[in-house]
């Protein structure tokens, strides 16, 4: 009667994903994964667009070394009617005055604000490559986590499905029973009850699973199709939690923007303090005219002229400028330092919970284990009527409970891994040795850097 067996090949695959093994043919897998959220995900190619308009801060900060060169030219219609005195002749007539004209500006000095906004542009293109790297870390880990979530989730759909299965035909066997005076109208309704809530769990699961496949493609790209187990990343991280924590205060991408950003607020600062030193410029000029006048047929003039502009005072404001700075760069400090508690916070988090997770899955795998034997021992048992029909459905219940229980604690495991790997600063193409071509800002910038003139982009636009 009650020899129904809760089977489940969902089951027998998750109890692969922590541990890396033979994929089947085909199969989609979780690096193949990654490269595509590395290569197509567009938030992360927003931020590769934004890292290259930063780059374009660096030229314009060096245009101030620069000279700035203007031409001009005029022309147009004139009549004169002169008369120097009543006893002299009239002039008159009418010309055509015509020029042009070349200005050339270059500045010598500016109490080094040129320099150090040449500085303050490097730096924060460095910020921002800090800050791509970190985007495509926290990427590349949801990533890793939505392909977990879909095997998990996938896996307690078919869990939940069997389970469905088996309580119908328990309940077939209960009502057979019952038609022949074995057992009661109560041991059918307590079929009827668990079988409805066997559903409603089945139906939650799917649920479940159509969120989390759209959630895949907005992540990843595509629609999830036949993909292989997952596997934890051990192999890449620090050996301790203590190496774990150095790691991530030296090359967590969060840190290292934040140390950045203290260059770019510092370097701001000497600025506004070049606002009150002297400033010296060179002005070349040459013109060529015609008939700038009714005596004057063709004339031409050039000079260059050096200029010194000492500020003496300017209403206060750039003194307010520097003591703001100041205060931006003292803050920026504090950044820095609370950064680093986050990090280490983040560390030691994700430390415990990969170390949970390593128990969980030898627990949970335990729990499977004897929830099988419990099970089969309450079905043998109310075979020889010592066991109700309640029994065996609560032992089936925490058959099915003890499953999902692995399902999750298998992807706990894997997501633990990543997460320790992200919050160290190590997730990464290179780390991973995923097969696709890694994004290089520095290509772009070493592209544009000098760039004198030209409106088009390294790409074309």
């Amino acid at each position: 009667m009650f020899g129904v067996k809760l089977v489940t090949a969902a089951a027998a695959v998750v109890l692969v994903m922590a541990c890396a093994g033979p994929t089947p043919a085909l199969a989609d897998t979780i690096e193949a994964a990654l490269v595509r959220a590395y290569q197509n995900n567009p938030q992360l190619n927003a931020s590769r667009a934004q890292s290259r308009a930063v780059d374009e801060g660096v030229p314009q900060a060096l245009s101030g070394y620069r000279p700035k060169v203007n031409l001009n030219a005029t022309a147009g219609i004139q009549y004169t009617d002169l008369q120097a005195a009543p006893a002299t002749p009239a002039v008159n007539g009418v010309q055509r005055p015509r020029s042009v004209g070349l200005t050339v500006n270059q500045n010598l000095y500016n109490g080094q604000q040129t320099a150090n906004g040449v500085r303050k542009a490097e730096a924060n293109v460095s910020a921002q490559r800090e800050a791509l790297r970190l985007l495509e870390q926290q990427v590349l880990l949801q990533a890793a986590t939505i392909y977990m979530d879909y095997l998990r989730d996938a896996a307690i759909v078919e869990v939940q499905r069997s389970n469905t299965r088996v309580l119908e035909q328990t309940l077939k066997q209960t009502r057979d029973r019952f038609n022949v005076g074995e057992v009661t109208r109560t041991d059918v309704a307590q079929s009827e009850a668990q079988l409805a809530a066997g559903r409603t769990q089945q139906l939650t699961a799917e649920a479940n699973l159509t969120a989390t496949r759209s959630n895949f493609r907005r992540i990843i790209g595509n629609d999830p199709e036949n993909l292989a187990p997952g596997s934890p990343v051990d192999r890449y991280l620090p050996s301790t939690l203590q190496q774990s924590i150095e790691t991530a205060l030296t090359e967590s991408p969060s840190v290292t923007s934040a140390m950045y950003g203290i260059d770019v607020q510092y370097l701001q600062v000497r600025i506004n303090e070049g606002a009150l030193l002297p400033t010296v410029n060179l002005q070349a000029q040459a013109q060529q005219s015609y008939e700038s006048s009714i005596q004057s047929y063709r004339g031409f003039s050039a000079s260059a002229v050096a200029s010194v502009n000492v500020p003496i005072y300017n209403g206060g404001a750039e003194y307010a400028l520097i003591r703001q700075s100041k205060e931006s760069l003292s803050q920026q400090r504090l950044v820095l330092e609370q950064t680093r508690d986050q990090a280490r916070s983040d560390v030691v988090s994700a430390w415990g919970k990969l170390l949970a997770g390593k128990a969980q899955v030898q627990s949970a795998q335990a729990q499977v284990s004897a929830s099988e034997i419990a099970l089969n021992g309450v079905r043998e048992e109310a075979k020889a009527g010592q066991r109700t029909t309640l029994d065996v459905l609560n032992a089936q219940q925490a058959l099915v409970n003890a499953r999902v229980s692995l399902v999750t604690a298998q992807h706990d495991r894997v997501v633990a891994s990543y997460s320790v790997l992200q919050t160290v600063g190590r997730l990464s193409p290179q780390v991973l040795n995923l097969p696709t071509s890694t994004y290089d800002p520095s290509v772009h910038y070493q592209q544009v850097r000098d760039n004198w003139a030209g409106v088009r982009t390294p790409d074309g636009r």
